[in-house]
């Protein structure tokens, strides 16, 4: 299903539906979604609220990144710590040589390359995509990697070296390049569910006014500054962009911070070694979503700033804690509960059957009335299985905008069929 059709069907799902952008006027969608996101917020804030007043420890509320990372500690983007502080990953499987071997596995470990080391660019040496009167081109000869834009109107062409491929390519892979002084996202997105170029998500799909335009479209400092520190590691330090100096990828300091005085301090046998390191496993259930939304967005992140269409289906913090289930935030029911940061991703919906399970009572018989539900097992028993249970309530959808299918994070009952 893709998003406009589930849009059609189910418009509780996608509170500001592609139909609407038809009939409104852009002002008009404006200050719906503005109303949309209070509204939202409020009944959200009640929610937590709640929770609170009910769970035996306090419970903090999800907030936004630029929130988080003004708080003292590391924090993912944060962004303070010095160069000399981070030590890398060679010094960290000194002592945990097993996690960082399987971490290396994981997408993460890719979620930015510098463009020469870049295989789909090296498998896919000559990729071409035509817009309107432009033809954009991407030709890999060894080490480089070139963006050609041509137009129809005898104009010289527009060439620029990519600098930095951005996705492992799983799903896709935008490039980077630099031009006077600036950093630009490219046009132009590799999909490996066509194998070839289309337009990135949240770029113009109408035809671009100029060959620089088709190119790629400049990125503001702030826009570049999060990309990176979200993407590389250490790219960002002194509160400063340095892109010479980003390690490639998501490693072990990116979300453990900067490891040089927790380093120091185990090779001294000093006691407090081990809190001189950020462990993402002592924060709460909505701290630890939080956590992981830095970079996935949390949900404060996205009502605030992006937006509720269809593109949020990719932000898994913020379609997680939509969910019912989260009314009451529960450490089982977290981003790590089922993913393993330390290692790749599990893609058999078996794999989480035991997680779901968790919470929800696995005998068709017993009574899961409020009654008798006990705090250990508060959600009811399935009626229809208790295995691949995300297949019907964690479907996956397919997104036309981003030629993607995506794991929907918003936990629900399956709609029955008519």
């Amino acid at each position: 299903m893709t998003v406009q059709a589930d849009a059609a069907k189910n418009p509780q799902h996608h509170l500001l539906p592609a139909a609407c952008f038809s009939t409104l006027t852009q002002r008009a969608v404006i200050v719906l979604q503005l109303a949309l996101a209070i509204c939202v917020l409020a009944s959200a804030c009640l929610a937590q609220t709640s929770a609170q007043t009910s769970a035996p420890v306090n419970m903090s509320m999800s907030m936004p990144t630029a929130a988080r990372v003004q708080s003292p500690g590391w924090w993912p983007t944060k962004g303070d710590a010095t160069r000399d502080s981070f030590v890398g990953t060679a010094t960290c499987a000194k002592c945990h040589a097993s996690k960082v071997a399987t971490q290396q596995k994981h997408a993460m470990a890719s979620a930015a390359v510098h463009a020469a080391d870049a295989e789909i660019l090296r498998q896919h040496d000559h990729l071409s995509f035509r817009l309107g009167p432009y033809r954009e081109e991407i030709v890999t000869k060894g080490q480089k990697s070139v963006l050609t834009v041509t137009g129809g109107n005898g104009a010289a062409p527009f060439s620029v070296d990519l600098l930095w491929a951005f996705g492992v390519g799983h799903m896709g892979q935008t490039y980077v390049y630099e031009r006077k002084g600036s950093y630009y996202e490219s046009h132009l997105t590799f999909f490996s569910s066509s194998q070839d170029l289309n337009i990135t998500p949240g770029q113009s799909l109408a035809p671009p006014s100029s060959l620089e335009d088709a190119a790629g479209r400049r990125m503001p400092p702030a826009e570049t500054r999060a990309c990176f520190a979200c993407h590389t590691t250490a790219s960002v330090t002194d509160n400063q962009l340095d892109v010479n100096g980003a390690v490639p990828g998501v490693t072990c300091e990116a979300c453990h911070g900067p490891g040089a005085s927790h380093v120091a301090a185990m090779k001294a046998d000093k006691e407090d070694g081990g809190r001189l390191i950020m462990n993402p496993s002592r924060l709460d259930p909505v701290e630890s979503v939080d956590f992981c939304g830095a970079c996935h967005r949390t949900w404060q992140d996205v009502v605030t700033n992006i937006g509720l269409g269809a593109l949020n289906l990719r932000f898994a913090p913020y379609r997680l804690e939509n969910s019912k289930c989260w009314s009451k935030p529960d450490a089982r029911l977290t981003c790590v509960a089922c993913h393993d940061p330390h290692q790749p991703l599990e893609h058999d919906p078996a794999a989480y059957d035991s997680r779901c399970l968790n919470c929800h009572v696995n005998r068709p018989d017993t009574k899961t009335t409020a009654d008798y539900r006990d705090s250990d097992h508060p959600g009811a028993a399935c009626p229809v299985s208790t295995k691949n249970c995300t297949t019907c309530h964690m479907p996956k959808v397919e997104s036309s905008i981003q030629h993607s299918t995506f794991t929907d994070h918003w936990i629900r009952k399956p709609l029955r069929q008519q």
